[in-house]
């Protein structure tokens, strides 16, 4: 994966941990794959705080 490629990021994301293919991934509209795309980041952050919450 490129670094500079968030699609790819959010469906390697959207594939693994939320079990949503790429091609329905796609396939959704555009308002409903920015909603899927900002949950993930809002998941990320929550997994971030949580690995330096443990760290502590």
């Amino acid at each position: 994966m490129n670094e500079g490629d968030a699609e790819t990021h959010y469906a390697y994301f959207a594939l693994h941990k939320l079990k949503i293919m790429p091609h329905e991934l796609m396939a959704l509209g555009k308002h409903e794959r920015t909603a899927i795309y900002a949950m993930i980041d809002i998941r990320v952050e929550e997994e971030k705080k949580a690995e330096k919450t443990r760290k502590k």
